[in-house]
């Protein structure tokens, strides 16, 4: 189901937000680190009160019994020697927590580039650049400080002033009572200011991802801009989406201040009840001076994880909003991937394809494909041939698993093409995008991205039934010579020709997927590249799409398409002598 479905499908509104549970879902992989990282703060809060406790007797006994130092000492030093106890339970905790949340964060990253890798090119065109690097980037990051640092705080929360109220009633239950009151206060209040620090924490990271893809875009598109004159409006337009993401910015985090303000006004009023309340009855006799001390040291370390955690309220907030859309990744990538058990293909020979009334939906509801039906027969040239946006690279997309049908079937020899392994599948098919992409390498490591086991002999026999043998001559290291990104030093010829050696080093490939192979191809290289399309087509199953009608002229077999839907079909030479809508297309190219 397309992103944009998923996100307006009308419906009663969710009893759990899906962000959320996507986050707990996560989350469970640290049930095991959580409950160590409990143990570690139980024993660190253990310490602490042993420190409290020996705190307020030493201060009882040095002030009010005027006891000598000497037999204070071995007190002081336990005190002392259990300071370094519990730093050192402190750091054990935190690096717990942190090392298995960068675990899970990295498993999420993997997981979040399967997903996108499961879309496949074709889906990932339906989003931009830009918001994918931001969700596998920022949005990561984000989910990472959660499971880091709020997830432990909330655990930290929980369990210290349980530990912390045990003693304080022991002591003195008056005190107790009135922690134990006064203490759910700070997350009653951290309820309140939830919905709206969330919205605003929404609407932050929104404008993130639309400040990183405008950016993103900008990049790619440069040359462009420099060309039209567009660049200083664009720059303008990159400024003001920045200034749209600092003014978010410090709404969240006025909220965060005056959040964090709030909390620590609740914390400070109840220990001061404490304290007077403590010290009226050591006034009045009616408590002893260390239980009054050991309850006033442990009073504001029972507040200090439920403020530590209203600080954290951001973190939380950061990672819903970017669970959100990594959450959308995840149901969209999972629905397109491989089943398990998808079976097996080697085709020994090139297989018959049968499209059968395949219906396919873009993004946005817009049909690509309307029960589209044809036959691509083994051994054959067919050519799929119409107007532009007549549904002729969603059906290769199709063939190459890169999207599924959402009606209708697509057959390899009888067997449905979502019931094959894709990554054998496409071991067996051989691809010459319109627009080939050229990595940075040589033009050997290039070629041989296709077949990496291929020998010297393969590489040349490639390089010379495709043409590309002459553009090798020309090159100043012949195959070593390095190549930009995208191809940077190649013409728009050549880079064809690169494209053509690859599908030829794939000799294991029984089908052929041509995207208007012989585009920025002069007059003889066009016939040189037909002729050898000519002589592959003997042994594979070829299918060319073919922008311009004279690249069809060649084919065994033509597909007219138009509005998603093959309208008319059959030889080129007798579809030419029909009146029809080859024959209205041909017309229209020669006018």
């Amino acid at each position: 189901m397309p992103a944009a479905e998923l996100a307006a499908t009308p419906a009663a509104p969710p009893a759990i937000d899906p962000a959320k549970a996507w986050l707990r879902r996560a989350a469970r992989q640290l049930r095991a680190p959580l409950t160590r990282v409990a143990l570690l703060s139980s024993a660190q809060t253990l310490v602490l009160v042993a420190q409290a406790w020996l705190l307020a007797g030493i201060l009882a006994a040095a002030v009010f019994a005027h006891a000598p130092l000497a037999r204070l000492w071995p007190q002081i030093m336990v005190l002392v020697l259990l300071a370094p106890v519990r730093f050192v339970l402190g750091v054990a905790a935190r690096g717990t927590a942190h090392g298995a949340a960068q675990r899970l964060a990295d498993a999420l990253r993997a997981r979040m580039l399967r997903s996108a890798q499961a879309l496949g090119s074709y889906r990932l065109q339906e989003h931009s650049s830009g918001d994918l690097i931001t969700q596998l980037v920022d949005g990561i990051d984000a989910v990472l400080a959660y499971f880091a640092r709020y997830l432990p705080q909330a655990l930290g929360a929980v369990v210290i002033p349980a530990v912390l109220l045990l003693f304080v009633f022991r002591a003195d239950w008056l005190s107790g009572l009135i922690l134990l009151l006064t203490a759910p206060l700070i997350p009653l209040f951290m309820t309140f200011v939830g919905h709206a620090a969330e919205q605003a924490s929404e609407r932050r990271y929104t404008q993130l991802r639309r400040l990183g893809a405008a950016f993103i875009e900008a990049l790619s598109g440069l040359v462009t801009l420099r060309l039209l004159g567009a660049a200083e409006r664009f720059a303008q337009r990159l400024d003001e989406d920045g200034e749209a993401y600092r003014a978010l910015t410090m709404q969240v985090l006025r909220v965060a201040f005056l959040s964090a303000l709030v909390l620590e006004f609740f914390a400070m009023v109840s220990i001061a009840m404490v304290a007077v309340l403590i010290g009226f009855r050591l006034l009045w006799g009616e408590l002893p001076l260390r239980a009054g001390l050991f309850v006033l040291l442990l009073a504001p370390e029972l507040y200090l994880p439920l403020r530590a955690l209203g600080a954290l309220r951001h973190t939380r907030m950061d990672a819903v909003a970017a669970a959100r859309r990594l959450a959308l990744l995840d149901t969209l990538g999972a629905q397109e991937r491989p089943r398990p058990g998808a079976m097996p293909v080697r085709l020994e020979r090139a297989p018959e394809v049968v499209i059968d009334r395949v219906c396919y939906m873009h993004t946005g509801g817009r049909a690509a494909l309307r029960e589209c039906s044809a036959v691509l027969r083994a051994g054959r040239i067919t050519a799929l041939v119409g107007a532009t946006g007549a549904g002729k690279s969603t059906l290769l997309s199709l063939l190459l698993g890169f999207a599924v049908p959402d009606s209708g079937t697509i057959r390899v020899e009888g067997v449905d093409l979502t019931r094959l392994d894709l990554e054998r599948w496409r071991e067996q098919v051989a691809w010459v995008p319109q627009r080939p992409h050229i990595f940075e390498g040589t033009v050997r490591e290039n070629v041989r991205m296709a077949a990496p086991q291929a020998d010297a002999a393969a590489l040349e026999r490639a390089a010379a039934d495709s043409g590309l043998a002459a553009v090798l001559t020309r090159l100043p290291r012949g195959w070593d010579t390095p190549l930009g990104e995208r191809g940077l030093g190649l013409s728009g010829g050549e880079l064809q020709r690169l494209a053509l050696a690859r599908a030829l080093l794939r000799e294991r490939a029984r089908v052929w997927l041509l995207d208007e192979p012989t585009a920025h191809l002069d007059a003889f290289s066009t016939r040189a590249v037909e002729s050898m399309i000519r002589a592959v087509a003997a042994t594979r199953t070829v299918v060319l799409v073919a922008h311009r009608l004279s690249a069809a002229r060649s084919a065994d077999w033509v597909a007219v398409m138009s509005d998603g839907r093959v309208i008319e079909q059959g030889v080129p030479s007798a579809l030419a002598d029909t009146a029809g809508a080859y024959a209205d297309l041909l017309q229209a190219e020669q006018s």
